[in-house]
């Protein structure tokens, strides 16, 4: 695991999965909420947005976090090494949007730019859900069933799973270093 695409509908965990898992593997995290908003949600440039994306491909080692846009999410995927595909039931996305704009007056979102319009950009998660649900979870489905013969792929379809996950990526980082010592 070293180049790692964290991927999914919105609000299903995927900054605060993708954080946790920097801190267990010690890869550097990207997350693309980040390169393509400026604080205040304004978007950078979109040629300024696939340079800062490219350059990271470009690099060793790394997990992407989030979707940027159609352009740059199929080429990230074919480069990984490791898919994350966050698949969590549609209500549970909804229900996890829901409560970041209840909370996200209190304090920023995981992985989201300072001073973000956190009732706008909620109320765009809320489109987005069901487009996504009905248009690109499919095709990520698909994407993740062919790429398993040449990929780590962990098709995350459960807030259980989540913890199980952490739990094989703990085991293998401690094995690995048991190896190394």
């Amino acid at each position: 695991m070293k180049k790692v695409a964290v991927f999914g509908n919105t609000g299903g965990g995927k900054s605060t999965l993708s954080k946790r898992l920097s801190q267990i593997t010690g890869l550097p995290l990207h997350v693309l909420d980040k390169i393509q908003y400026q604080s205040g949600g304004r978007e950078v440039p979109h040629e300024d947005y696939k340079r800062a994306h490219q350059q990271i491909l470009g690099t060793d080692r790394w997990i992407i976090d989030g979707f940027g846009c159609m352009e740059t999410l199929w080429l990230r995927l074919n480069e990984a090494d490791s898919l994350v595909f966050v698949d969590l039931p549609l209500y549970v996305h909804f229900w996890w949007v829901t409560k970041r704009l209840i909370t996200g007056g209190f304090s920023p979102p995981e992985g989201w730019p300072q001073k973000s319009p956190i009732l706008k950009s909620s109320l765009t998660s809320y489109r987005v859900l069901w487009l996504c649900h009905k248009h690109l979870t499919p095709k990520y489905r698909e994407y993740i069933e062919q790429a398993q013969s040449i990929k780590s792929v962990y098709h995350i379809r459960s807030t259980q799973q989540i913890s199980q996950f952490f739990e094989l990526i703990e085991n293998e980082t401690n094995f690995k270093e048991g190896q190394q010592n």
